[in-house]
């Protein structure tokens, strides 16, 4: 790397996470006027001191935070308003059956969409067939499922797993590993929502049995919980603009055309839309804006944290490393870092281990021959996959759609609510339990 960052510079990071949790719970007024100046003074001093006091080896690492960054916001708001853009009627009323159906083929089609495509392209519709009802687990297991641990199947489902593909991981070596762990997880998941959803149900029942006959007449209330409704989607074509982004994801070189051709799609999309399509979405770009300043914090700031893991992960993993601390280290890191770094680093200590170096495609094949190898990969690609869960910007889709079902009038948790209310009591003890499992 060729210079050591001080640890103290990670406080900034820790400071900026501090500020999302605690901002929108303590002082949520000012929070909502005035993050965006903290997220710039953050960032100022990191670029400060990798600019101006590091050696200029540093400098590639702003340069990469920054392409990195780059990258994520054009692909996340190209989704944005591509989705944006298909309007999908779902049959059916919001019956639990009906929701863990909808969430199972959610997590399988973020597989082939991608968590982020999957998360903005059914977030809108799925919030749709809820309606009144929609409430905090709904989006939370949306989260889980849909946005992170659904895409645990292919390296089209989760970045980690592409970067993965392009060192040397067999296409369908993940699915041919992780696939236990999928089930386990989005099983667990599956029937923990329909206990929680249940019971809301006949709650949202009563509620709605006890409004006079009068006040459903004279308002315009949505309809019923258990009116059939139609399946339908308007702006079809939107799936082939989605179907450019996709296909641009697989484009390293030249640089510059994959972010071209998304933007492309995403301008079409725009213009090729009616207003009456964006209307029925309530589409805005508030969503949007929030994503982009907050993740700009959180890649400036993450530098050093990143740079004294990658650093130090080797030395910190040992000789050779159990499944145990690949699972609960790339975990851990994933849930407050990007996930696709963390995935590099711990690869990178995984790839050291056997005196390997990153670079060396050909070499992961004949690493994997061994058992115990292929049981650290598993744990990394089932860690970093998972974890990312746990916090709100633990993937890049999970703040995405904390901002779209907020912006439709769904009453969410902040960050420090979220991690108390959901990931202890639910996602804690099925890491937990996938670890005693599979990886101990």
């Amino acid at each position: 790397m060729g210079y050591e960052t001080n640890p103290w510079m990670i406080l900034p990071f820790g400071l900026l996470l501090a500020g999302m949790a605690l901002g929108p719970l303590l002082f949520r007024a000012w929070w909502q006027r005035h993050y965006g100046k903290m997220v710039a003074a953050l960032g100022a001093i990191i670029l400060g001191y990798y600019l101006l006091i590091l050696p200029g080896a540093a400098t590639q690492s702003v340069v990469q935070a920054g392409s990195e960054y780059v990258g994520f916001i054009v692909l996340v708001g190209s989704l944005f308003v591509v989705s944006g853009g298909l309007h999908i009627t779902v049959k059916g009323g919001a019956t639990p059956p009906a929701n863990v159906f909808f969430l199972l083929a959610g997590a399988l089609l973020a597989n082939v969409l991608g968590t982020v495509g999957a998360s903005l392209v059914l977030i809108r519709p799925w919030l749709q067939t809820n309606g009144r009802r929609a409430a905090a687990h709904h989006v939370v297991f949306f989260i889980l499922l849909v946005s992170n641990a659904g895409g645990c199947l292919l390296p089209l489902g989760n970045p980690p797993l592409f970067l993965g593909f392009l060192m040397g991981v067999p296409f369908w070596w993940v699915a041919e590993h992780c696939w236990p762990m999928w089930c386990c997880e989005t099983g667990f998941l599956l029937a923990v929502f329909y206990f929680v959803d249940c019971r809301h149900y006949r709650s949202a029942l009563k509620r709605e049995a006890a409004v006079p006959l009068s006040e459903v007449v004279n308002t315009r209330a949505e309809p019923a919980l258990c009116q059939p409704g139609r399946w339908g989607v308007d702006g079809l074509w939107n799936l082939a603009f989605l179907g450019v982004i996709l296909a641009a994801v697989l484009i390293p070189r030249p640089l510059f055309l994959r972010e071209g051709l998304m933007l492309g799609a995403a301008a079409a999309s725009w213009f090729t839309t009616p207003r009456r399509v964006h209307e029925a979405n309530q589409f805005d770009f508030h969503p949007l804006i929030e994503v982009a300043v907050l993740f700009l914090g959180i890649f400036a700031t993450m530098m050093p944290a990143l740079d004294w893991l990658q650093g130090h992960a080797r030395t910190a993993l040992g000789a050779d490393p159990s499944p145990a601390l690949f699972y609960w280290g790339s975990g851990t890191v994933s849930s407050l870092l990007d996930n696709a770094p963390a995935y590099l680093a711990f690869f990178s200590a995984w790839l050291g281990a056997h005196g390997q170096t990153l670079g060396q495609p050909e070499n992961v094949a004949r690493i994997l021959a061994g058992g115990h190898s292929a049981a650290a990969l598993t744990a990394l690609s089932v860690g970093s996959v998972f974890f990312g869960g746990c916090t709100y910007i633990g993937n890049g889709p999970n703040f995405m759609v904390k901002a779209i079902a907020e912006r439709q009038g769904v009453a969410l948790p902040g960050f420090l609510g979220y991690i108390i209310k959901w990931t202890l009591p639910v996602m804690l003890p099925l890491l937990i339990m996938i670890w005693l499992v599979f990886f101990r």
